[in-house]
C-alpha cells in the first residue's frame, strides 16, 4: 500500500494499520490452534448492554468523556479482567519497509503499544497490537471477541496513573476491508484500540480472514 504523510511529516499512521492486513500471516502466529475459530463479536447491533440499567451506566460513561485528556505517558500495563488479560505491555514502532512492528509470534501472551500513535489517556488514538494464537497455544487477545459495549479496560502508566476505558464497541472486519483511518486516524477525545486476528483460518494463505478490533473511550474518574 503507498505510503502518505502525516501533517507533522512523518509516514501516515494508516501505512502501520496497512500492515495489521497486509502482513496477517505473520501477526497471526505460525501455529494456529488445532480447535475452533476465536470467539466473535456479534453484529455491531446487537452489542447493547443486557439490561436498560447497564445500558444506561454505559451511556453515561461513554457521553461524560467527552473533554477530559490525561497528559502523555507510556503505556506500561493493560488489564482487562473480564476475559483475564493482565499484561505488561511492550514498545512497538516502525519497520523498515513503514510496515508496523509486531509481538513476537514465539510469544503470543504479549501485547505492544504502537509507540507512534497517542499514549493512552491521551488525546488521539492509542493503538495495541497482540496476537490471537501462536505456536499452538492461545494469545493475548484470543478471547478479545467476547468483549461487550460497556466493559471496561485498564492501562497502567509510566507517571503511575491508570487510564481507564469504558467499550464503545467491538467489531469484526474482512481484512482487505480494515478501517484504517477509523482505528489509527485522529480523534477529539481520548480513545483505545486493540486490534487482533479472527474469524476462520485460511490453510491455503496461511492467516485468519478478519480482524477484531475493539474501540473504547477514556473514562471519567
Amino acid at each position: 500500500m503507498p505510503g502518505a504523510r502525516t501533517d507533522g511529516g512523518r509516514r501516515a499512521l494508516g501505512v502501520a494499520a496497512a500492515a495489521v492486513v497486509v502482513t496477517g500471516a505473520v501477526f497471526v502466529g505460525c501455529g494456529v490452534l488445532p480447535a475452533d475459530a476465536p470467539p466473535a463479536p456479534p453484529p455491531v447491533a446487537a452489542q447493547t448492554a443486557p439490561t436498560a440499567e447497564g445500558t444506561a451506566a454505559a451511556a453515561e460513561r461513554i457521553s461524560s468523556t467527552a473533554a477530559p485528556v490525561l497528559g502523555p505517558s507510556e503505556p506500561r500495563r493493560l488489564d482487562i479482567p473480564k476475559i483475564g488479560v493482565h499484561v505488561t505491555l511492550g514498545r512497538l514502532g516502525l519497520n523498515p519497509d513503514g510496515t508496523v512492528q509486531i509481538p513476537p509470534v514465539d510469544h503470543p501472551e504479549e501485547a505492544g503499544w504502537y509507540a507512534h500513535g497517542a499514549t493512552p489517556g491521551e488525546r488521539g488514538a492509542a493503538v495495541i497490537l497482540g496476537h490471537v494464537d501462536g505456536g499452538g497455544r492461545k494469545g493475548v487477545f484470543y478471547d478479545l471477541g467476547r468483549m461487550r459495549t460497556g466493559d471496561t479496560v485498564e492501562v497502567g502508566r509510566a507517571d503511575g496513573s491508570v487510564a481507564r476505558f469504558v467499550v464503545e464497541s467491538v467489531e469484526m472486519v474482512p481484512k482487505n476491508r480494515f478501517p484504517t483511518r477509523r482505528v489509527y486516524g485522529p480523534l477529539d477525545h481520548a480513545g483505545l484500540r486493540l486490534v487482533t486476528c479472527g474469524g476462520t483460518f485460511d490453510r491455503r494463505r496461511g492467516h485468519y480472514t478478519d480482524n477484531v478490533i475493539l474501540y473504547a473511550r477514556l473514562m471519567t474518574r
